[in-house]
């Protein structure tokens, strides 16, 4: 698809960008006969799942095999076997009933079988099967895992059901892996039986919590949008920020921010918010792959911004065993923090090239604003109370939800027809296929690690590794002046980083996040990390690949919007988003930034928080290029290694960080001053 940058683009090609670099939303066209049973389908998720978690009380397995069955259905339904399938309406052919092969059908209805056989015995019958299964049951539960890793392949890509797949043969090759990996390996009927017929596999946490919670929330996103609060978000950022040096980009910083309250998708907040911020940084003076990076950048923040965090806040919640607003309360400084670095970067851009904010008849009035959409920050505002004040996630998303209908059949200006309900209820639902069917796949995979214990062995393997560079390390001057255990847990940090970027090239966020806390969880414990704190330091970094290449998804999708190179818009995002690489590593040297650790008190929190401050500053002078006037190659890395004296807040770190920060300044007064005259 080709189209003229300098012009805005129509909903129909924003559509199409959204679909070209997110797999998870290239549906297959069809005739109208299965369009329509997929339309009833989808409707009827989004109704059980609102039912059951509202006013309904339905057994744990059963409420998981339901919103199985219907992913996994769908996801054979809507996606097509190879993507190229999905871009164009398929000719007549005989084995196709209104476009969709009848394999698919076979498919979808083997799916919803396997899916459902086991819920749906008697609960005696199941506990007694547990450990000896039944032909049958090893039969059902072969069909779901193939079936399984297939949704998968089709709906996020390949990536994930190879890794599920070597999970697989490890536990049944054990006894023939290398060194600390090796066990006494499994039968097969043994791993269907632990996959399969226990909560430990595919019926496990990852598939739970996307039944329990995560699907009404992304419903709520999806509705909270429609009735207009995703346009207020936009309005209210151009109000704020759109008439200051560079301003179009401080408004995707804030409308993204803003956005991020309701959506967890990096590349739907991409391409809402950038269709309007990308050709307005443009026509100012930012070149193409700026406005695109700023965007992608400011957009990945949604998925570390309470109260939605993607998914990955309500697996938080089922593994660590605390409450949501705790996880929310951690969750709200880094991201804080995040946005802060790319407004530096975006400002001190702004300033190096001399860039001009929005006029006044460019931006809204926000009197308006107000007064069009105020209606709509309400259910918002009981979503977050109802969490705040200790209710469950799910019982708040169903309020949440409930508001949103009443205000949008309330409210003059978006009003929601009975239509407009219906399609977004379908919608929500078609959200959640893709991140359903990786959850079931990860499920795979964890099941693997309870199983064989590979968890606390790789862990054993990184810190180990860790160890042996550190006494390395340790043993040179001045290295030898930190111990070995601190360099031992910087290794692992850098690590567990690095794999987590490389395993979240094509694989959704939750998805490396469930996989990489059971590796890494086990290795931080053994350095004393604290739980919340090493969950968080995974997930921050299974971020980071939404903007870090090659697999730059988020910033190839602004690319697409802003006419530019995908290639270089993904190295400037990532070089934005140098802040989110940053603050992980302060959370775990000075956890009182995530507030609910413990011996948390308010004193160390200033000094983290200030100490980030300035360790991001210093960091995005030094890749700007620009403070109060332009910085040398050697200016910029002397600022760059001292702003990583700001990874471990202290007082004695700040200080020591500010002298060698002195004579840079002195110099860029002396430079500002010349110039000035």
């Amino acid at each position: 698809m080709s189209h003229d940058p300098d012009h805005a683009l129509s909903a129909d090609e924003l559509h199409e960008i959204e679909r070209k670099f997110d797999p998870e939303l290239a549906f297959r066209p069809t005739g109208p006969m299965i369009a329509g049973v997929i339309s009833v389908a989808l409707v009827a998720m989004s109704a059980y799942h609102f039912y059951a978690s509202g006013f309904a009380l339905v057994r744990e397995l059963l409420h998981r095999g339901i919103h199985l069955s219907f992913v996994l259905g769908l996801v054979f339904l809507l996606f097509a076997w190879r993507r190229s399938l999905s871009t164009a309406q398929p000719g007549p052919a005989w084995y196709r009933i209104s476009g969709v092969p009848v394999w698919d059908l076979v498919l979808a209805v083997l799916a919803v079988a396997a899916s459902l056989y086991l819920p749906l015995l008697p609960p005696s019958v199941v506990s007694v099967r547990v450990g000896n299964p039944s032909g049958t049951d090893v039969f059902m539960g072969t069909a779901l895992l193939v079936l399984t890793l297939e949704a998968a392949r089709r709906s996020v890509g390949p990536t994930l059901p190879i890794i599920a797949l070597i999970f697989v043969a490890f536990a049944l090759f054990g006894p023939w892996a290398p060194g600390a990996l090796k066990h006494g390996g499994v039968s097969w009927q043994g791993l269907i039986n632990h996959l399969y017929m226990t909560n430990q596999g595919i019926y496990g946490i990852a598939i739970g919590v996307m039944a329990q919670y995560v699907f009404l929330f992304i419903l709520f996103g999806v509705l909270a949008t429609r009735i207009g609060l995703g346009q207020l978000f936009i309005d209210l950022a151009m109000v704020i920020a759109g008439r200051y040096a560079g301003g179009p980009a401080k408004v995707a910083i804030f409308s993204s921010a803003f956005m991020g309250t309701i959506s967890g998708s990096s590349i739907a907040n991409t391409v809402t918010t950038g269709a309007l911020t990308i050709p307005a940084m443009k026509k100012v003076g930012y070149p193409p792959h700026f406005a695109g990076a700023v965007e992608a950048t400011s957009s990945t923040g949604g998925q570390i911004t309470p109260p939605i965090l993607g998914a990955a806040a309500f697996i938080m919640v089922e593994y660590l065993e605390i409450p949501l607003r705790d996880v929310l309360a951690a969750a709200l400084f880094p991201a804080l923090l995040h946005y802060f670095g790319i407004f530096i970067m975006v400002h001190l851009e702004a300033r190096k090239l001399g860039l001009r904010g929005l006029k006044a008849e460019e931006l809204p009035k926000m009197g308006l604003v107000l007064r069009q959409h105020w209606l709509s920050v309400i259910p918002l505002i009981i979503l977050v109370y109802m969490i705040l004040s200790g209710r469950t996630p799910d019982f708040a998303a169903v309020y949440g939800i409930i508001a949103c209908v009443v205000v949008g059949f309330l409210n003059p200006v978006n009003r929601l027809t009975f239509g407009d309900l219906w399609q977004a209820l379908g919608d929500g639902a078609r959200n959640t296929l893709a991140v359903g069917a990786a959850a079931a796949t990860v499920g795979i995979v964890v099941g693997v690690v309870t199983l064989t214990g590979v968890g606390f062995r790789l862990g054993y393997v990184v810190v180990q590794t860790a160890t042996d560079i550190g006494n390395t390390l340790g043993g040179l001057w001045p290295l030898s002046y930190f111990s070995v255990m601190q360099w031992a847990l910087f290794v692992s940090l850098i690590l567990i980083a690095a794999s987590c970027i490389i395993m979240g090239a094509g694989i959704p966020t939750t998805a490396t996040y469930i996989i990489l806390v059971a590796v890494a969880a086990p290795a931080l414990a053994q350095l004393q990390v604290e739980p919340i704190v090493a969950h968080f330091f995974v997930f921050y970094y299974g971020v980071l690949a939404d903007i870090t290449p090659p697999v730059a998804l988020a910033a190839y999708a602004a690319a697409g919007i802003a006419g530019a190179n995908p290639f270089k818009t993904g190295n400037t995002a990532f070089r934005l988003g140098i802040a989110k690489a940053l603050v992980p590593f302060v959370f775990v040297y000075s956890p009182a930034l995530l507030i609910v650790t413990d011996g948390f008190t308010w004193g160390a929190f200033a000094i983290t928080l200030a100490g980030a401050m300035m360790g991001i500053a210093g960091l995005g002078v030094a890749f700007s290029g620009y403070f109060l006037s332009h910085l040398t190659r050697a200016e910029r890395w002397w600022i760059a290694i001292v702003s990583l004296l700001f990874i471990a807040p202290g007082l004695k770190t700040m200080a020591l960080g500010l002298v060698l920060w002195l004579p840079i300044l002195i110099l860029q007064l002396r430079r500002r001053s010349a110039q000035a005259a």
